[in-house]
């Protein structure tokens, strides 16, 4: 498993309006575009520097392309990652304060302490 790749997709898919929104709406075919153009990048680097070995296990491809934030929890994903991405795509779709972030955060609840590793 990749955290580190894992990471890299919540981490470079927030950082852009556009890729954002497209997550949004279509999850499974961004995460199949993005593992083939964008994954290998490397990152804060020049253009066509990349590699060619990193690949998304399954079941991060499926948790991905399900927005499944507790599956990627489980899979060692940085909540604070994950968290600002999904506020990004959802909160809007709520209409009292904070109320995306309660929710993400009650279907949370079952992890007791030690929480998943999310070190890369």
């Amino acid at each position: 498993m990749s955290k580190y790749l894992l990471n890299k997709f919540l981490y470079t898919i927030d950082r852009d309006a556009d890729l954002v929104e497209r997550y949004r709406e279509d999850p499974a075919g961004t995460v199949t575009w993005w593992e083939s153009e964008l994954a290998n990048r490397i990152l804060n680097c020049p253009a066509g520097e990349s590699s060619t070995w990193l690949s998304l296990e399954p079941a991060e491809r499926e948790a991905l392309s399900t927005h499944d934030h507790v599956r990627l929890f489980e899979l060692g994903a940085h909540p604070f990652l994950t968290l600002t991405l999904f506020i990004a795509m959802f909160e809007r779709d709520n209409t009292e304060p904070l109320e995306y972030q309660k929710a993400f955060g009650q279907r949370l609840t079952h992890f007791t302490l030690p929480y998943p590793d999310i070190s890369t």
